[in-house]
């Protein structure tokens, strides 16, 4: 019975950080009253770039599956804000200078990348480096080198839309203050679910399981993208 019910306390867990997740995200797509104001839009619209940020930050799996990963053993709150603002510093730099120098990469091969990031987040976890290579990678450097290739990630969705270049620039620092307000709020529900998850013993009885499983996440994410960019 005991037993029964940390698999229950543990799938609701699961439950909640990926109810953050909307289905149509999984195409890596936007919605389509999104894309009509982007693709019709002019001048500076601070307002609506700051809402499609924050709104493509919480529908962003993939972000959110390697921001899992980052928490998943991170206890103090000093530790959490650093290297949330490693991951911060390094997608906003990208982000904007992407989109400002015209930076392009392709958008399959970058977001092949992040579902690495997620691979990597799960396999460090699991103590990976050290049992198979005898070495530990820095993941404070880990951390941020991802985030610029996060910052990447959005910066090829606006790329897609060849938006004008007057107002660009503030909309994109709109854009990108709406994506810190999205990691924000989803920041808050994962650690609201991670710190309800510590109190029970299950935490670390099935850590290997939920890092297994976070792996399996980053592979399937690599695998679409590889996929989308073979077949495209």
């Amino acid at each position: 019975m005991q037993s029964n019910t940390k698999w229950s306390y543990f799938s609701y867990v699961l439950l909640a950080l990926f109810a953050l997740v909307s289905f149509e995200t999984f195409a890596h797509g936007v919605d389509d009253n999104t894309r009509a104001f982007l693709q019709n839009n002019t001048g500076v619209q601070f307002i609506p770039f700051m809402y499609i940020g924050a709104k493509h930050m919480v529908t962003g799996y993939d972000h959110l599956l390697f921001l899992v990963g980052v928490l998943f053993f991170l206890f103090k709150a000093k530790d959490v804000l650093l290297y949330v603002s490693m991951f911060t510093l390094g997608h906003s730099l990208t982000l904007m200078a992407g989109v400002m120098f015209n930076i392009e990469f392709n958008a399959y091969i970058i977001d092949a990348i992040i579902g690495l990031s997620v691979v990597y987040k799960g396999f460090d976890n699991l103590g990976g480096f050290e049992k198979l290579l005898g070495y530990q990678p820095d993941t404070k450097k880990a951390v941020l080198i991802f985030g610029l290739f996060h910052g990447f990630g959005l910066a090829t969705k606006i790329q897609e839309f060849q938006l004008p270049t007057d107002g660009l620039f503030t909309n994109m620092i709109a854009f990108n203050i709406g994506v810190e307000l999205g990691q924000f709020l989803a920041l808050m529900f994962i650690l609201l679910a991670i710190n309800l998850w510590r109190q029970h013993k299950s935490y670390f009885k099935f850590s290997a399981i939920s890092n297994t499983a976070l792996m399996a996440g980053g592979f399937m994410l690599i695998g679409m993208q590889m996929t989308g960019f073979f077949v495209s």
